[in-house]
Order: C-alpha cells, then structure tokens, then sequence
C-alpha cells in the first residue's frame, strides 16, 4: 500500500510540476506588467525595429491644422524628426511608458478598453509616448504648436487572439498553488516510500521527460506565433522579436528541471548503490 502510494504521489507531483512551471513563468514575464517590460524592453535597442517604429510613429502626427503654405517647411521637419527620434535623450523613457500602455490595454478587460480599440486583437501597442516625443521636437524645430494625440494604436495578432488573453491571464496565477501541490506530493511520496531512492530517482527522471516536452511546446508555441502575420511591418517586426525573447527566456528556465533532474537522478543511484539493503548484500 505504502509503494501504491508513492508512486501516485510521485505521478501527481510530476502533472502538476507540468503545470505550474509554464503559468509561472507567463505570471511572471507575459501578465504582470514588470515581467513584460522587461522581456519586451530589449526589442527598442534594434536598430530596424527602431527606424521602422520611430516612422511609423512619426507618420501618425497630425498636421492638418497647418497651413498649406508651411507645408513645405513640415515635411523636412517630419523626416528629420523620425531619424533623431531614437537618438532623444526621452527615448528610453518613452518606450518604456509604450510598453506599459501597451500591457494595459493588451491585458485589460474589453469593458475597460477605449472605444476605438478593437477588442479581438490579441495585442495593442499604444505608440502615443512616442508620437508625444516627436511631436514635441517638431513643435521645438518648426515653432508650430502641435497636440499629441492620447492614444495611437497599433494592432498585433490575428481575430479572436484576445480570447486566449484572457484565457492566459486566468491560467498563470494559478502556477503557484499548483506548485505548492507539487511540492506536497514528492514529499507524501518520500515519507510513504519503502525505497525512497527509487522516489528521488523517479522524480529526477520526471523533471527530465517534463524539460523535454517543455522545450518541444515552446517550440511549437513559437512557430505558430511566427506564422502568423498582421499585414503591419511595425506590428510582425515586434511580435517576431517579442516571441523570440520569450522563447529565449523560457528556454532558460527549462533549464532549471533539466539540471535538478539530472542530479536527482545521480542521487538516487548513488543512495541505491550506498544504502544499507546494498551493502550488505555485498558482504
């Protein structure tokens, strides 16, 4: 009875270690919104990504409420503002405040969104930090009062991805009762254990079998990801390197189990080989 046990709690342990890991890590780095920033904040030191966003950002400056007579005095004054945007010394700054808004509208419920956004896209990126910077160094150049606009937003994703937003946000929090449960059942299984190197083997090997589908999921998860396109060069340009550095750090936490189980299964046979059943059996 004591063995049966073990081993459903070894089994359990291992199922729900299945879970928590990846809701932890999407709690972590995708919901809250440090996590996000923080994984999304290197894809503003690209050089393309940054010409093509600082563009696009620029292009979306009104300028109708000028006269068409300093039209030609604008134009160059535009251009000259989208190539010394990233160079600002408010830039940083400014991506960073994007990418917050960004987190916010992207995680927020469809009651809360404006409007004008359409709430079947799976992310928004509100450029308005952005358009704010240039449109204050345009003013600053031309000697034109211009008002930035409070939002611009730039769609990312395919119909129906908000969903699954929603679907993630209510999943990832609940990584860390799952793997307090965890936790509980390797130790059940330990104290139940006859043997308990073969309880810190199993779970070595576990923790190997789940390194492996986790990295064959991530994988998976990516190319899918990769595989879809939203006709926007600015919005690909980030998803492409936003799930990119996703897969990059998950990959490193895979890591983790992948090492642990290694060692617990080194353990193991070392305390079958030096325990006491064995020893004796060689005298």
């Amino acid at each position: 009875m004591r063995t049966f046990v073990s081993a459903v709690a070894v089994i359990l342990g291992v199922l729900l270690s299945a879970l928590a890991v990846p809701a932890i890590w999407l709690d972590r780095s995708v919901v809250q919104e440090d996590g996000f920033v923080e994984l999304a904040a290197p894809l503003g030191q690209d050089a393309e990504f940054q010409h093509r966003l600082a563009a696009a950002a620029v292009g979306t400056i009104d300028t109708s409420a000028i006269p068409d007579a300093l039209a030609g005095l604008v134009k160059p004054a535009i251009a000259a503002a989208a190539g010394s945007l990233t160079g600002l010394p408010g830039y940083p700054a400014a991506w960073e405040e994007t990418l917050r808004k960004s987190h916010q509208l992207s995680f927020a419920g469809p009651a809360s969104l404006p409007a004008q956004t359409n709430t079947q896209q799976s992310l928004t990126l509100d450029v308005a930090p952005l358009v704010a910077l240039a449109t204050g160094e345009l003013s600053r150049s031309t000697g034109l009062p211009l008002d930035p606009p409070k939002q611009t937003l730039i769609s990312i994703g395919q119909p129906g991805q908000r969903e699954l937003i929603g679907r993630v946000s209510a999943y990832a929090p609940l990584g860390y009762p799952l793997a307090a449960g965890a936790v509980i059942a390797f130790a059940l299984a330990l104290v139940t254990a006859r043997r308990r190197w073969t309880v810190v083997f199993s779970v070595g090997l576990g923790g190997l079998v789940l390194a492996g589908l986790w990295a064959f999921g991530s994988r998976l998860a990516s190319d899918a990801a990769l595989g879809t396109a939203t006709g926007n060069a600015v919005a690909d340009m980030f998803k492409d390197g936003f799930v990119a550095a996703a897969s990059s750090s998950f990959q490193s936490w895979i890591t983790v189990p992948l090492l642990t189980g290694g060692a617990l299964i080194a353990a193991g046979i070392v305390i079958r080989v030096a325990g006491p059943g064995r020893r004796a059996l060689t005298r």
